[in-house]
């Protein structure tokens, strides 16, 4: 039996005459296969799309990186760029599952994570402090907060701030 490319978990294929033998030696019926699709280890499916998930180290989300992608048509580079937050998305087009009975395939979206250290040396923890006095985050700014949206506003107004 030939699966057709697209197919998802859950649909019924047909195999007309290939079930059981009619009544009193009459033709054979149809036969319907249902198909479950195993997990796979590195992709999630969405209809067409794939998804799956990386994770970078903060300096490789903050500098920017090319990093090599097992797709299903093999090594693909994906350029992250400078300043790439945890929680984006990034689309490689047509990398996806073929659309069933249709041209082309869907799409692979990739999941970024940032993984932030928790174990820093004392030379890490050094340069860390420094680039964070640079940049002027060295310390938390209590004035953000007073400068936040409508709702703090309205707070800080009835609190007589």
């Amino acid at each position: 039996m030939k699966v057709p490319a697209g197919v998802e978990d859950g649909m019924r294929i047909r195999l007309t005459g290939q079930g059981e033998v009619g009544p009193g030696g009459g033709p054979a019926g149809d036969l319907y296969v249902e198909i479950h699709e195993r997990p796979h280890d590195v992709f999630t499916r969405d209809g067409e799309d794939l998804h799956c998930r990386v994770t970078l180290p903060m300096t490789s989300a903050a500098l920017g990186t090319t990093l090599n992608l097992t797709t299903l048509d093999g090594d693909e580079d994906l350029d992250i760029k400078p300043g790439t937050q945890s929680g984006s998305k990034l689309t490689l087009r047509a990398h996806g599952a073929p659309r069933l009975r249709g041209t082309g395939r869907g799409n692979l979206v990739v999941h970024v994570e940032v993984a932030t250290p928790t174990r820093l040396d004392a030379e890490q923890e050094k340069l860390l402090r420094e680039l964070a006095a640079l940049r002027g985050e060295d310390q938390a700014d209590s004035h953000r907060e007073a400068q936040g949206g409508l709702f703090s506003r309205v707070r800080d107004a009835f609190n007589g701030r």
